[in-house]
């Protein structure tokens, strides 16, 4: 149980993992570290001495690329795990995080081809979000099964349904605002070329709605101790998430607080994405 309990969390962790090394990458201007792709130089698949991107940038996109092949490991561990033990309802899941896996792989490589284009980086952090709550939901079913939740009412589920979709339209204004940002993992990386005040008004106001939304779910689902809980941990790293994307804004977004917003944007996800099995779903033990 505790090995399975690892193996899962394993994923997840790895899986978010994934969008603070690629952040990583973003801030250090590590993103052409690597100049090609499948190969980190043309001959070699690894960084070389002396190579003209410089050491450090190489290594660090590098180090982002190496995380994929750990991700592919653990994802064919539990889908071995998942037909050995014959969990078809965890069957899907498992089959998506490799695929989904190996997509991002195809998909790093056309980033880089493109320059740090940034819709396919972009498309990079949307991959790993949907991957997010696919290893969420395989870590919250690893010991259970799964049956849909009967006792609440349609309002709640629409309710629920309308907040994980503005959570999803957040982080994908958050996108926009960072593709016309200046943190674009090379100073010649093409960018959106949106007015960043204005994508960023945008952004604040889709979060700004997010929470009254959140409000209106709490007070609506108040006697649902478990929900309760749940939304009143996403509403603590909301409110600090929107602290972090202000603090950013008005102090010329500096690298540190990028990377808090990108944990931030990470965590608001994964909490918004347990609202919504909790919601949808009710676990019993196997």
């Amino acid at each position: 149980m505790k090995l399975r309990r690892f193996l899962y969390g394993a994923l997840l962790t790895l899986q978010a993992g994934l969008v603070l090394t690629g952040g990583a990458v973003r801030i250090t201007g590590s993103g052409l570290g690597c100049p090609t792709w499948p190969e980190c130089t043309p001959g070699s698949y690894t960084p070389v001495p002396h190579q003209a991107e410089g050491q450090l940038h190489a290594w660090i996109e590098f180090g982002n690329r190496l995380l994929t092949f750990a991700l592919v490991a653990v994802s064919l561990a539990i889908l071995i795990h998942v037909l050995n033990k014959r969990r078809r309802d965890l069957r899907s899941l498992a089959i998506g995080q490799l695929l989904g896996i190996l997509g991002q792989g195809v998909l790093g490589g056309i980033t880089v081809l493109t320059d740090l284009h940034p819709l396919p980086v972009a498309g990079h952090l949307l991959l790993s979000i949907i991957l997010i709550a696919g290893a969420a939901s395989l870590y919250s079913r690893r010991e259970y099964s799964a049956r849909p939740r009967t006792d609440l009412d349609k309002l709640t589920k629409r309710i629920s349904l309308l907040h994980i979709g503005l959570t999803f339209v957040v982080i994908i204004l958050g996108t926009i605002v960072t593709g016309s940002g200046p943190h674009a993992g090379d100073e010649k990386a093409q960018r959106f070329g949106f007015d960043i005040r204005v994508v960023a008004w945008l952004h604040a106001d889709a979060v700004i709605a997010l929470l009254g939304l959140t409000a209106a779910f709490f007070i609506l689902v108040r006697s649902d101790k478990e929900l309760v809980r749940r939304i009143g941990v996403f509403t603590a790293i909301a409110l600090a998430q929107g602290a972090i994307g202000y603090i950013q804004y008005f102090t010329g977004i500096p690298e540190i607080l990028v990377a808090a917003h990108l944990l931030g944007a990470t965590l608001v996800w994964i909490a918004a994405w347990r609202i919504r099995i909790t919601v949808t779903k009710t676990l019993v033990i196997q």
